[in-house]
This record gives C-alpha cells, structure tokens and sequence, in this order.
C-alpha cells in the first residue's frame, strides 16, 4: 500500500488479518495516532512500516504485543514520549529498528533494547537524546552491524556499551555534544569498520591513530569538533583505505602531511577552516589520482596553489578560498577537464585570468573575488555555457566586458570593485536564468541596455558608482522579481518609472521549507557543492552591509540617489510595500512627498534629502513603525515636522535641517517667523548659514589688534639693539627721501 491514499479509521479494522506478516504503509498520508486496537491484535506481523506519514503521540502500550515483529520503521512522523517507558522493550526480536526524524526522547545508552539479543541495526536519527544517570554496568546482549544515533542534546562522554561492540561496520554519533578525545577504540575494537562520523561533537585533544593500518575504514568525518595539534604525519598510512576524509572546522595546526599522498583511493579531502600552515604537499597532487573534492579553505597555507607535478585529473570541485596563497593561476589546473567548481577567493593570487578556463566545459563555478588579478576577462569565457555563478569582484580586472559573455544557465554574475569599462550592450541578455547582476564601482558608461527586460528572472541588480547615464529603461518595469535595485551614483537623468516593481526573494520565488523541514539525505555522501550563496552588497542606513543567505531572501530597496533625476516622485512607490530602504537623495527631485509613502510598512530607512522637495512633510509617516533613518533635509519642506511618537521621537535635527519653513521639534518652535525659503540648486550645490555682524565688536576688535600690534614691534626693538638701530635708520632714511621728493615737485612759488 505503499504511496497509497488511506482512511484515517484504516486500523479499526485490520485486527481480522490475524495472519498477516508484513505491513507496508509507507507514505498513506496517514494521520492521528496508533491508538487504534485492530494493529495491536496482529500478533504474527513479522516487518511493520508507517514511514511518511503524519502519526503522532506516543506509541500504545499494546504494541507489545507485537512479539513477532523484526523490522519496524517508524522514519518521519511525528511521534513522541521516552523510548524508556514505551512498549519497545518488550519487542524481544526485533532486528532492525528505525525511529528516526521524531520526537522521541532516547537514552544515549539504549539500555531499553539491552535484551534485543537479534538486534542488528538501529536507526534513531534527529530525536532527543540525553543522558543517564544511575547506569548499572550491564552489557547489551546484541552485537550491532549499524548504529546512528546523531540527533540533539548534551549526551556527555561516548555511551560505555560501545566498548562491548566489536562488528560494527557503520557508526554515526554526530550532533550529541559528546566530550572526551577521539575514541581511537573504537577503530581497535570493531575490525570491520567502514564508517565512522563523529560531527559536530566536544572532541577535544589529538588524533591518535593506531599503530598498524586500519585497512577497513573508508570515510571518517570527524569535523566541526575541539581537536588540536598536528594532523598525525603518518595518517596515510594508517587509513590507506579513506575514500572520504573530513577533519575541518577544528584548531588543527602545522603543515598538510604528505603521507596523504599514499591514500590512492581518496576522492574527498576536506581539512578546512583550521590552522594549518605551508604549502600543498606536491606528493598530494601526484599521490591521490582518485581525488574530486579537494577542500582546504580558511586556513593560512601559503606559495604557489599547485606545481607542475600534478595528476589530480579527476578533481570536480576546488575551494581554497581565505589562504595566503600567491601567485599566478597554475597551468596545471588545466588537465582536470572535469572541474565544476573553483573557489580561489580571499587570496593574493596575480596576474592574468588565463584563457584555457573558457575551455573547461563542465565548469559551473568560478568565484575568485578579493584578489589581485588583472587583465580583460578572457574571451573563451563566451563558450562557458553551464557556468552558474561568475565572481570576479575586488580585483584590477580591467578593459571591456566581453560582447558575447551571455550564459544560458548563469545565476550569479559579482564583477564589482574593478576597472571594466565601455558600453553595456549585449553583455548577459540571454542569461534568462540570472538572478544577481552586480557590476557596481566600476567605470561603465552608456545607457542601460533596453534587453534587460529580457532577464526575467533578475532580483538583485546593482550598477551603483560607474559612469552610466541616460533615462532608467522603462523596460525595468518588465522585471517582477526584482528585489534590490541600486543605480546610485552615476549620471542617470529623467523621471523616476511608475511602474517599478520591487518585492523580496522569498516572495517572488516563494522559498520553500526552512532546512529543519527539508528531508534528511542519506548518511554518506560526498561534499556539497560550493554554495550559490554569494554577498550583495547594499547600502541601509548610510552603512554598506554584506547581505546574503536566508537574510538576503527577505531585503529588498531601491537605491537612485546622487543622480540627476527630475520630476516629481510617483506615487505608485508608496504601494511598494515590502522594500525596506528607499534612497532618493542628491537628485533634481520636485513635487511634494508622497502621502502614500505611509504604506509602506516595512521601511526601515527612508532618505529624500537634497532635492527640491516642497510642501508638507505627510502626517501619516508616523505610522512606519519599523523606521529607523529618515532624512528630508535640504529641501523645501514647510509647516510642522511630524509629532515626536514612536520611531519618530529618535530623529534628531540633522533630519530635517536646511529646510527653512519647516518649524517644531526637533526644530525652532513654529511660534516663531520663519524667514523667506531659500532656492534649492540641486544635489551638489553647498548651503551656507545666515549669519551677521556686530559692527560695534568689529571696530573695537580692529583697534586692539592695531595696538597690540604697535605694541608688539616697540617690545621687539627694545629687545634687540641691531633690530632698533637699523629701525631707526631705515625711519630716517625714509624721512629725507620723504622730504626732497616733496621740495623736488613742489612748484617754485612754494620754495
């Protein structure tokens, strides 16, 4: 009945089955709880599965009548209560269990299925787990192939009862907060162990190995734990058999041993977010043939990414962002044909991008920002048609975006904070996927393209700090996803489209379930793929954030400020509901502002300053509850400013200052004349305050400095004889060519 549609008084009746072995009710739509007496009178049911469903509550306490049954799944309901008080103890023979995605609470000890002599296989992922106390030191009669126990809670050290397990071959303890060193036992004890995942536990301490090679163990993954020191230099050859190695986000420190080199059957390597230091072993890079996720990001490894010596020709995707790398892009990348992936970011790699990564077909990923490379971007880029996400930004790249760059499939397209210039033309107008569109502080000019109504699925478009003018294209209007929009400081002019349509991420792609509601995926897997969660940068608040993940779903603004925008602002934009910052300062703006804007219910910073804004500041403003930067300043506001309620009450003179008919708190009070309105000039133009002089105190001022002065050089020539000798020689040399220039053009009568 798997996938089938079922009654919810499906289990009323199926008592008559007396006979029946097997119960197949996986994803029936199921819902209530089993409290029903028809599946407790089953007595002969051998395997029993509920899985995907809705059930919930604890389970019957008839279910232990059920002392035939060996298989019971009981995966993604919504069960619950402590495993210890419920009737599964009784389920004697019982060999495999599967409790996981519920809301039991389990003892981390299992105590309760200590006398399940035939049980094999124990499945409780993400439940409760917690500690018991008052533990008497008894052995399980079971000897366990597969146990996972990852889940939540504070669990303390890892459950004695593993001491007694020697034929496990899958063993899954993650999440738990476990404490101790790493259980080097655990691998002596069970000679068969294939897997091994330690996750996100309180491990602390060294890793110790065992002293001959563990020729069974094929991933182990004990990041995201306490472990410090060295990585043992002997590794390879104590684990030659690892396919999937994983040690990151420890305190790990030194160099990568070499000794990795020898594990020929590796295929993922992650040892990021660490300490490590030096370069990458070149024994690496010819040794692990297999490898296809090489991982090694936030550490301080430094020198040239890879030398000549390389055989990693498998290699799918390589993240070695936040080193201390240096450098050109090594040639020998170029032989992994099969690359997907390529994170070089937060380096100080140089030199040219080189053109052979145009010819990397599978390529998906390319993000590189904050480096030091230059150049143009490579032609061959062109022939990148599965690309997904191109990070160029924060580098010197330099010359004109290529005509004919315009992946089908490219979501993400960061190319801020270098020296591109030219026209936009064609550039990306086939890209129907993209959705992040970040060419800012760059030195494009031109208009914008009228073929940007053609990315129908763009929600993040910023093209702030170039040199780009003309109108805003109409066309924009056309985008019904867009989520922040940044045109500022360029040389835009005309009216502001009505028509803009701005909404969030989440709205406009109706995001699905968080990751707590997702499903699981399956307990071993290789490395997920570089993340599409790259930063927008966006101005809130006079202050650029970083915005990105779950928190850029939810942002959305329009930014046009420092243009040469005219006409009165629409209306319409005060129906735009859900944008958080609206920016319109340092424009040729007119008109009054818009009652409307009181719609706006989620704006958190609202600036309309220099412009030539006049009439009244809307009453209704007071409403925004969410406000937190408000700037009118510099404009033609008259009458009142908004009663000092609410958010209201936090905005100080800066607010509204340079608007000389605008009277009441926090300005001058409205009782008082307000002088004539001064004409405004526009974004750029200064404003000076008025002011006055006090000719009396000037005239007083003057003649104190007149007598300080005289003052001043009497003090001087009484001081110094020389000074006061050639003064006084210089005064008589004065005096005679004084006098007989006068006798000389006087006329005669007067001699």
């Amino acid at each position: 009945m798997v996938d089938s549609i079922l009654p919810t008084n499906f289990f009323h009746g199926i008592g008559a089955l007396t006979s029946l072995k097997v119960l197949s009710l996986d994803d029936c739509k199921l819902s209530g709880s089993l409290t029903s007496p028809g599946l407790c009178q089953l007595t002969h049911l051998q395997w029993l599965d509920v899985a995907y469903n809705y059930l919930e509550g604890a389970l019957p306490s008839c279910l232990a009548n059920l002392t035939s049954l060996q298989i019971l799944t009981l995966q993604s309901n919504k069960f619950s209560g402590d495993i210890a008080q419920s009737p599964l103890n009784k389920l004697t023979s019982l060999y495999y269990l599967c409790l996981s995605d519920n809301h039991f609470q389990i003892p981390i000890s299992l105590r309760p299925f200590f006398n399940h002599s035939k049980l094999k296989i124990i499945n409780v992922v993400n439940n409760e787990f917690y500690a018991d106390t008052n533990i008497e030191s008894l052995e399980p009669t079971f000897q366990l192939d597969a146990l996972v126990l990852s889940g939540y809670g504070d669990c303390g050290a890892i459950p004695n009862f593993l001491y007694s397990q020697h034929d496990l071959k899958y063993l899954d303890l993650s999440h738990l907060n476990l404490t101790g060193e790493f259980p080097i036992w655990l691998l002596e004890n069970n000679t068969m162990l294939n897997t091994l995942l330690l996750v996100n536990n309180s491990l602390s301490g060294p890793i110790k190995l065992l002293a001959h090679s563990c020729m069974s163990l094929e991933d182990l993954d004990i990041s995201e734990n306490f472990l410090d020191d060295h990585i043992p230099m002997e590794i390879g050859a104590s684990l030659p058999s690892l396919r999937d190695l994983n040690i990151s986000r420890n305190s790990l420190i030194g160099s990568i041993p070499c000794s990795i080199g020898d594990m020929k059957l590796l295929e993922s390597l992650d040892l990021s977010h660490n300490n490590l230091s030096g370069e990458i072993p070149e024994k690496l890079t010819m040794g692990c043939s297999s490898l296809r996720f090489l991982i090694l990001s936030n550490n301080n490894l430094q020198g040239q990414i890879f030398s000549e010596k390389f055989s990693l020709f498998h290699l799918e995707e390589l993240q070695l962002d936040g080193n201390h790398f240096s450098r050109s892009i090594p040639k020998s990348l170029s032989n992994s044909l099969y690359l997907s992936s390529i994170d070089f970011s937060n380096n100080n790699l140089s030199g040219r991008i080189p053109s052979w990564m145009g010819n990397m077909s599978y390529l998906q990923e390319i993000i590189m920002p904050n480096n030091g490379l230059e150049g143009p971007i490579p032609i061959s880029f062109c022939q990148l048609q599965h690309l997904e996400i191109l990070d160029l930004s924060n580098n010197n790249i330099s010359g004109r975006l290529p005509t004919c760059l315009s992946p089908r499939e490219i979501n993400h397209v960061h190319l801020s904070k270098n020296w591109l210039e030219g026209l936009l033309t064609t550039q990306f107008c086939n890209s129907s996927s993209l959705v992040t569109l970040d060419l800012s502080d760059n030195q494009l000019s031109g208009n914008i393209p009228d073929c940007i109504n053609m990315l129908g699925e763009l929600s993040y478009l910023i093209l702030k700090s170039n040199n780009l003018e003309g109108d805003i294209p109409i066309q924009l209007c056309k985008l019904q996803k867009l989520s922040l929009i940044d045109l500022s400081q360029n040389h835009l002019s005309g009216h502001i489209p009505s028509c803009l349509n701005i909404t969030t991420f989440d709205e406009a792609y109706k995001v699905g379930p968080s990751i707590a509601q997702a499903p699981q995926a399956s307990y071993a897997q290789p490395p997920q793929p570089i993340s599409t969660d790259e930063p927008v940068y966006f101005t809130t608040k006079n202050v650029s954030y970083s915005y990105k993940g779950r928190l850029l779903t939810y942002m959305s603004g329009i930014d046009l400020s420092c243009n040469k925008l005219t006409g009165e602002i629409p209306y319409e934009i005060g129906y735009l509901n859900k944008i958080h910052v609206l920016n319109l300062s340092h424009n040729f703006l007119v008109g009054q502002i818009p009652s409307t804007f009181s719609n706006l219910e989620q704006i958190e910073s609202l600036d309309l300053s220099y412009n030539n804004l006049s009439g009244k500041i809307p009453p209704q403003l007071v409403q925004l509850h969410y406000l937190s930067t408000f700037r009118v300043a510099y404009n033609n506001l008259s009458g009142k400013t908004p009663k000092r309620v609410e958010q209201f009450g936090t905005f100080d003179e800066s607010s509204y200052e340079g608007n000389p008919l605008l009277c009441g708190e926090p300005m001058k009070s409205c009782s008082i004349a307000s002088p004539p309105p001064l004409i405004q000039g526009g974004p750029t133009q200064g404003r000076e305050d008025d002011g006055f002089i006090d000719m009396g105190v000037f005239y007083m001022s003057l003649v104190v400095s007149y007598i300080m002065m005289l003052i001043t050089i009497a003090a001087v020539l009484y001081i110094n004889p020389y000074w006061r000798r050639a003064w006084f020689y210089y005064t008589e040399l004065c005096y005679i060519s004084s006098y007989y220039f006068i006798v000389d053009h006087l006329p005669k009568q007067f001699h």
